[in-house]
């Protein structure tokens, strides 16, 4: 695992965006986040699911979480326009920006992809994340230390058969994770990959519905890379690729 001991209070008062916050990775990390003092904004489009994961940060003492609903699929310029706006008025500033939603697509070959789902999860993993960081870059401008965090994937630095859509859209995200480093350093803008490896998460179980869960880490064991990199310990850290585990 990554190693970084993790300080109380690391986050205090810290505004951090966490897109996909509705469950597995990214409902461990805005719990973890709350607890450490940030004010957590949960998006995902499951409102039950993250009302529930808005009524846990609060019962475990956090402060009360923010929740924003977006389909990702459908999200236009205007409906990103529309968050930022939301959020300036809300908080004037974006201190995290962590893109952790995700859509596997189908596990077989290129041959056998229809560009119609090629053209799905590329619209997910990559479009939303680039279109969501172009909209709220005001916000994370006005931010004193602002970080900005692209899950990746390890088919997203070496590529493997059967891995189709969503290998190519890991390999985009890396190479936009790397354009927005080198434009955003001059603002002060941190922006980093994190593949999380092998997770418990429900898509590892739709990609390898024969492996046993329980050889695999929870999301709350890979978390401290995502804190790291959010914290004042990650200044410095930009245009990297780092591994969670």
């Amino acid at each position: 695992m990554f190693d970084y001991h993790v300080p109380a209070d690391l986050l205090r008062d810290r505004v951090i965006l966490i897109t996909g916050a509705n469950r597995g990775i990214g409902a461990a990390l805005a719990k973890g986040c709350a607890a450490l003092g940030a004010q957590v904004i949960l998006h995902g489009r499951d409102v039950a699911a993250l009302d529930q994961v808005r009524d846990e940060i609060l019962a475990a003492g956090g402060q009360p979480a923010e929740t924003l609903v977006l389909d990702l699929e459908q999200a236009d310029v205007a409906a990103y326009a529309a968050v930022a706006q939301r959020l300036s008025q809300r908080f004037g500033r974006l201190d995290g920006l962590v893109h952790n939603a995700g859509l596997l697509g189908p596990r077989v070959s290129l041959e056998e992809t229809p560009a119609s789902a090629l053209a799905q999860v590329l619209n997910v993993n990559v479009q939303a994340g680039f279109a969501l960081t172009q909209a709220l870059l005001p916000l994370l401008k006005a931010s004193s230390d602002a970080s900005v965090i692209f899950t990746s994937s390890s088919v997203g630095r070496k590529g493997r058969a059967g891995w189709g859509a969503y290998s190519v859209s890991k390999f985009a995200t890396e190479g936009l994770m790397q354009v927005w480093a080198e434009e955003l350093a001059d603002a002060g803008i941190r922006v980093n990959s994190v593949n999380p490896g092998g997770t418990r998460t429900a898509m590892r179980a739709a990609a390898y519905p024969e492996e046993d869960p329980v050889r695999v880490p929870l999301p709350e064991a890979i978390l401290p890379v995502y804190l790291y990199l959010l914290g004042p310990a990650g200044q410095g850290t930009t245009g990297q690729a780092l591994n969670a585990q």
